[in-house]
Order: C-alpha cells, then structure tokens, then sequence
C-alpha cells in the first residue's frame, strides 16, 4: 500500500485526490461506493475519508478505510481527530487502522461537538494540540502523516501569521502534507503557500475545493471555509438563481477555473470534497486533463 507522498511526489503529473465522509445507513452506503467506484478510474492519488465529532463515525470511518484497502485500487486516508479522547482510546483508533491496512492518517485536533466554534475542552488524558496527535501517530508506526492547513486562518487563530506559525509546528512535528479546507479565489492559497515557505518549510500543500452545482454547495463551501462568498463570483451565478442546470454549469466554470489557476501556478494535486457524489468532480477533473488519457480543454 503506498501513502500519500509516495502518489503525488513521485509523479510526473499533477493528480488529484477525493475526500468522503462514512455512511449514515445501507442507502448512504450505496450512494458512496457508486461513487468511489465511479472515480476508482480515475486514479486518484488518495481516497480520504473523514472522522465525525467526537468520534461518533469512528467504526463506519475504520470499515469504510478498510474496505477501500482490501476491494480497491485505491490509497485509502483515515482522518483522526483528538476530541473527547483519550491518548489511550487514540492508540487504539490507530491501531485498529493498522490492522485494515491504512497507512495514511490525517490527524486533526478537530471541532468541539455539537457548536464547531464553542470553547475547545480538552479530554483529561487527551491531547490539545494537532501537533501533539501528529507526534502520537508517528510514535506508533510506519504511518504518512496529514494534517489540515486554513487559507483564511483558523477560526480560534488570532491572525494568519499566527495561525502559519501553528501549521509549521506540525509540520516539524512529523507531518509531511497538509491539506487545505475550502477557499475562493488563487490567491488565498497561494498567499498561505507563501507564508509556509517564508519559514523554511517545503511541505507538501494541497488546495481543498469542491464544485458548486447549486447554492446549497455554495452555502456548504462558505460555512465549511469560514469566509464569504466574494461579490464577483457570486454575480456569476447571480443570474441563475432560477436555473438549476445553469447554476451548475457557472458552478463547474468557476471551479475549474479556479483549479486551472491552481495549476498553473505549480501546485502538486487538488484535493475535491465530493458530498459523495463523484459526477460533478469527474467533471472538473476530466476538463482539467487529470483523469487517464484525458485531454484537457480551455477553462
């Protein structure tokens, strides 16, 4: 099984990644596998599959990574967050994601449950910090270690240097990729890149987008970022407010568009959150000649 850095370092092309988020029920689980098996084709260079509040879709994260492993092509990624656990329950987590063969975690602190921007409270044999969960995972095994970086800073960072400050740490504390959440234009990105680089840090980082086909997606994008939506991209899709089909199509422009720019300026991969659905992302990706024997056209 190989991680996460071995797919997109020793590539010769840019790739692109997926992230899902465990099924409630039998018929979320339908829906998911059409999709991971819809993108299976498009060699991704990592599946990643998210970690509830809390811990509370720790057993259907550790099959769904599971089962990626053992009936797919595909380089499974776990996600782990220290909420409401131990550092002994967190071995064990880990250890279990061993015993399916994932090789790959991204290790976030993760939001207080229930009201993401409560007071963050600490379990009283837990950990506090993402770096300290980095360091707890790498103890433990031969893992590749994620973990998440904020465009617009996090929201309990008290400005963006700060918050640079803090991704840095994990990095130097054994994480070797991070993976941006969402963001709207290039140059929120890139900015975060330049501050990385400005501290003598070379890590890999990933930009996080996803396709806006209606404004439910773009509502979505905006609780998930933490920013507004900017008035020029918004009076893109202004005009097909009423235009399901259309909405889509403005949607899908932008973000590839935004993707293009992306790569354009260097960036490794992209990293798509799919609400797991696969088509509008096979769209994207396919437009943007990331998908095998693609060929990509003007965005």
């Amino acid at each position: 099984m190989k991680t996460v850095t071995e797919r997109i370092c020793c590539s010769d092309r840019p790739l692109f990644s997926i992230e899902f988020f465990p099924p409630r029920d039998a018929e979320d689980e339908q829906v998911l596998w059409r999709s991971i098996r819809d993108l299976e084709g498009f060699d991704p260079a990592f599946v990643s599959v998210t970690y509830g509040a809390g811990g509370s879709s720790r057993d259907r994260t550790i099959r769904t990574t599971g089962r990626v492993a053992a009936e797919t092509s595909l380089v499974p990624m776990a996600h782990l967050t220290a909420v409401q656990h131990s550092v002994a329950e967190l071995r064990h987590v880990i250890g279990s994601y061993a015993a399916v063969g994932v090789r790959n975690i991204l290790a976030v602190r993760g939001d207080p449950p229930g009201d993401p921007n409560g007071e963050w409270i600490p379990h009283p044999d837990g950990l506090t910090y993402a770096e300290e969960l980095v360091t707890l995972v790498r103890e433990m095994g031969d893992f590749c270690v994620g973990v998440a970086a904020f465009p617009y800073g996090h929201p309990r960072s008290s400005d963006v240097d700060s918050d640079t400050d803090y991704l840095v740490r994990k990095f130097r504390a054994g994480a070797e990729f991070a993976i941006a959440q969402l963001f709207f234009e290039a140059e929120d990105f890139l900015r975060l890149r330049d501050r990385v680089e400005a501290r003598g840090c070379d890590a890999t980082l990933l930009p996080g987008l996803m396709p806006f086909t209606t404004p439910k997606s773009v509502a979505k994008a905006i609780e998930l970022s933490g920013a507004p939506f900017p008035p020029a991209l918004a009076a893109r899709l202004e005009p097909f407010a009423g235009d399901a089909a259309g909405f889509r199509a403005a949607g899908i422009d932008l973000v590839t568009e935004l993707a293009a720019r992306l790569l354009a300026e260097g960036v490794p991969g992209l990293h798509f959150y799919t609400l797991n659905r696969a088509k509008a992302t096979k769209e994207v990706v396919a437009r943007l000649g990331l998908a095998p024997d693609a060929t990509p056209r003007a965005a």
